[in-house]
């Protein structure tokens, strides 16, 4: 009987104190493991998420705030600007490309981005990645929508089909969204699933939500202006996979509706666009980026147009880059936190690898004195023990990298599912490797005190017979 024989035949006598240490190892070492990988994939997937845009100017009551929303669509804008005040914003700055976008409308809890072509031909939304179309085409006129493909995935819309959108955001669409509550915010906000409707020229055309309704926080549906879906957009591996784009004209016109129905104190002729007024241009944010060349994310004079902006007390101007440094500075801090409980759960771990095999010493010393009397010497039993505490932390180890997959895999959904971002567990072998290896020193560390014990059992005390 060789040595690792004996060791796999003393683990198994105490089966149940193994497995619930080896567990105890494997959920320190797999929280650990998530919490490293995930920081880095996580940030950088809000890096890639912000585009190649310079500055987001919008009304917003800070610039984290203006990021979160008008980009990452957490929730919606709250104070938008003027039209005429972006047209002097045009005017201030070399800029490449400057582009509106109105963001406050929703189709079954997804976010509607009302914006101008020049989103579809200039901004890139991913750095060095232009927007590519999986079928037809941007919108080219007023009441013509493109879907992110994670709309079209997720509610079946397909090219010609009409749908209504809803004025305003539920809650669910406020990033609290699971797959199985898209049909529940659909019904709370007075929409209903796609039915069959045949047009004057006798096409079949599938309706969304054509009916009416008040829903929660007075969202109702704008059922007098249907859009027709002529785009679907390529994943772009961003939050803009989880929404519809829609031109800015088509959003005024709905919500002059509203405005002239309030009014007039009942219903109204459809609303055109030579009826728009002042009060109904609205954006609410600006998208900016400065002459320069393609890879360049800080122009020179970057700094110098920041300033200037800011000083206008009426627009909030953020950096999105440094907004998103800035964010995950805090969250650092927190991260911190869990990893330092983390640690103090392996460590615990630990101790009771050193627990276990102490309290079964009293029960194990006549197994010992038995083997010191089959010619084991006392060296021998104390590399016994050693060996026996490695396995236990390397299986737990090993354990708790299978399990850091599969929770940075379900991290990964919850956020690809209420942010639209993409991010993949990134667990590096240097990682794997320096954590198995520090898993299997600390076990072996934690069973110097019984290998100490078995090193010192006395035989003749031992082979004593039962009185």
């Amino acid at each position: 009987m060789n040595d690792f024989t004996i060791v796999l035949r003393s683990l198994r006598a105490r089966w149940f104190s193994t497995v619930t240490t080896i567990i105890t190892v494997a959920v320190a070492v797999a929280l650990i493991i998530v919490l490293l990988t995930l920081r880095n994939s996580g940030k950088r997937s809000f890096e890639r998420g912000a585009g190649d845009m310079h500055l987001l100017v919008s009304g917003e009551a800070s610039s984290t705030v203006a990021v979160l929303n008008n980009i990452f669509y957490a929730n919606p804008p709250r104070r938008p600007l003027m039209w005429d005040r972006f047209e002097q914003l045009q005017q201030q700055a070399p800029w490449q490309y400057a582009i509106p976008t109105a963001i406050g409308d929703s189709f079954r809890a997804f976010p509607v981005v009302a914006t101008t072509p020049e989103f579809f031909s200039s901004f890139k939304p991913a750095p060095g990645e232009a927007w590519a179309f999986a079928s037809g085409k941007a919108f080219g006129g007023d009441f013509e929508v493109v879907l992110g493909s994670a709309v079209a995935r997720r509610t079946g819309l397909k090219i010609g089909n009409t749908l209504y959108l809803t004025h305003g955001w539920s809650k669910a669409s406020q990033g609290l969204r699971t797959d199985g509550d898209v049909d529940n915010a659909t019904h709370h906000v007075g929409t209903h699933d796609e039915h069959a409707d045949h047009e004057a020229h006798g096409e079949h055309e599938e309706h969304a939500d054509s009916e009416g309704g008040e829903g929660p926080g007075g969202t109702h549906i704008h059922r007098e202006f249907g859009f027709k879906v002529v785009g679907v957009l390529a994943p772009t591996l961003t939050s803009h996979d989880r929404a519809l784009f829609c031109s800015l004209q088509s959003s005024w016109i709905m919500h002059a509706q509203d405005r002239r129905e309030a009014q007039a104190k009942g219903e109204v002729e459809r609303t055109t666009p030579e009826q728009l007024i002042a009060e109904d241009k609205k954006i609410t944010a600006a998208l900016l980026r400065l002459l320069s060349r393609e890879e360049n994310s800080a122009p020179a004079n970057l700094p110098q147009v920041f300033d200037q902006l800011r000083r206008d007390g009426t627009l909030t101007v953020a950096n999105p880059s440094q907004e998103i440094g800035n964010l995950f500075s805090i969250i650092d801090q927190v991260n911190r936190v869990f990893l330092a409980i983390a640690v103090v759960v392996l460590v615990s771990s630990g101790i009771s690898i050193m627990l276990a095999l102490y309290n079964s010493m009293e029960q194990r010393r006549r197994q010992i004195a038995v083997l010191r009397v089959l010619g084991a010497s006392q060296g021998r039993i104390f590399n016994l023990t050693l060996v026996e505490c490695a396995i236990i932390g390397l299986a737990g180890a090993i354990v708790g990298v299978v399990l850091a997959f599969v929770g940075a895999s379900l991290a990964s959904g919850v956020v690809r599912q209420r942010f639209g971002l993409i991010i993949e567990p990134d667990i590096g072998p240097t990682i794997i490797i320096v954590l198995l290896a520090a898993t299997t020193v600390l076990a072996c560390v934690s069973g110097l005190v019984p290998a100490i014990m078995a090193y010192q059992t006395s035989v003749a005390r031992n082979l004593r017979p039962a009185a």
